[in-house]
């Protein structure tokens, strides 16, 4: 998006990447239909970056949701809005649409090199580039870093620029895993992790921190993860790093009130087995017991009182988040005071950055694209004003 922008403003640009080719986490994401943006109003749409809120907004409102949209149209690339509110291409593939990129951006002039990663800056300013031919150098009028996190770091961000910004004055926080599962606390059962690592708990609702929200979420070998799990992971991820553990409670039955669930739990069951009777009067049986039995014990799985209140809430204590690599997006990165108003690094005159290698952070559900896209857009203009007054 930065080169569009420079090319679009009648710069030469030129693109470097590491990989053989260009866009693999785009295409990654178009795995799960390429969740392009949101179509929330602008308020709660900005709001889903928290802390970052305020240094994101002026790039979000030159290049929101709308914006993204008209511009994914101009491409030839129809959306449409999900039942969540998620904007998608029509085909819910990430290739056309980075093709036809592709070739608007080949159209305008820019050229691009693969197999170039970059090493840092030479002693005269000059990017130092390793190739599949040796090195490279160049020296450019002016530089966007769009590096990326370093979650899914075979696809090529690996968060290696940290140390060599932070030598050149630059500050960065730290990079953390976002978007992510987490470990539970006490190990899981073999029986547990056996039969149901890999399925889905749902209808379910979650409560961390006075927040609460539905959806779904995948026990894992570890632990559990999953898009209900994401929504809540920076809150989680930071109770764990303060505390040494957070606590996230389950409404298993998020459609039925605590009464109702105190009734049918307390109604008479005559021969049937346990398992039976919540099967038939609740609905619940295969993971969620297996979960509540997970929790609770077998001993207090049998006691009315204890059982009606852990359908409503059950306790999941976690003590770690899964590891930066396995992440979907990264916290951390440049902070935003380190950047003037362009996106242009105060410490490194002419250098721009845009996307996930910012100290930012959001959940799932299109805010992730949205903001590197409205980022690159930013650091692009920067660029151009920046070469315009020299």
């Amino acid at each position: 998006m930065a080169a569009e922008t420079l090319a679009g403003g009648g710069a030469r640009v030129e693109v470097f990447d590491a990989m053989r080719s260009v866009g693999r986490k785009f295409l990654l994401a178009g795995r799960g239909g390429l969740n392009l943006t949101h179509s929330e109003p602008e308020a709660p749409f900005r709001a889903r970056y928290a802390q970052a809120e305020g240094a994101l907004t002026p790039a979000l409102q030159a290049f929101g949701a709308d914006a993204l949209r008209a511009w994914a149209a101009g491409l030839g690339i129809e959306t449409f809005v999900g039942t969540s509110g998620r904007v998608f291409p029509r085909d819910l593939k990430a290739a056309p649409l980075l093709r036809a990129w592709l070739r608007r951006l080949h159209a305008a002039g820019v050229v691009v090199h693969t197999r170039h990663r970059w090493s840092g800056w030479g002693p005269a300013g000059e990017l130092l580039f390793d190739t599949s031919d040796g090195p490279r150098n160049v020296q450019p009028d002016a530089t966007v870093l769009a590096l990326g996190g370093a979650s899914w770091q075979r696809l090529g961000s690996d968060g290696a620029w940290l140390p060599g910004l932070q030598a050149r004055g630059v500050a960065v926080a730290p990079l953390q895993p976002s978007n992510c599962g987490f470990d539970a606390a006490v190990p899981w059962s073999d029986f547990l992790r056996g039969r149901f690592a890999g399925q889905p708990v749902k209808p379910v609702a979650a409560t961390f921190e006075g927040r609460r929200q539905q959806g779904e979420f995948v026990l894992t070998e570890t632990g559990i993860e999953g898009s209900l799990v994401y929504a809540f992971s920076a809150a989680l991820r930071d109770a764990i790093k303060r505390d040494g553990q957070a606590v996230l409670v389950l409404d298993l039955l998020p459609a039925h009130s605590a009464e109702r669930v105190g009734v049918e739990v307390t109604r008479p069951r005559g021969h049937r087995s346990l398992a039976t009777h919540l099967k038939s009067r609740l609905g619940i049986e295969g993971l969620k017991l297996a979960l509540l039995h997970e929790v609770l014990g077998a001993e207090a799985l049998h006691e009315p009182a204890h059982l009606a209140a852990a359908l409503k809430a059950l306790p999941i204590t976690l003590a770690a988040a899964r590891p930066l690599n396995e992440a979907i997006s990264t916290a951390g990165g440049v902070a935003f005071d380190a950047l003037d108003p362009g996106f242009m690094l105060r410490a490194c005159p002419g250098v721009f950055c845009a996307g996930e290698m910012l100290d930012w952070e959001a959940p799932t559900g299109g805010y992730l694209l949205t903001a590197c896209l409205a980022t690159g857009r930013a650091a692009g203009l920067g660029a151009l004003a920046w070469c315009a007054g020299r």
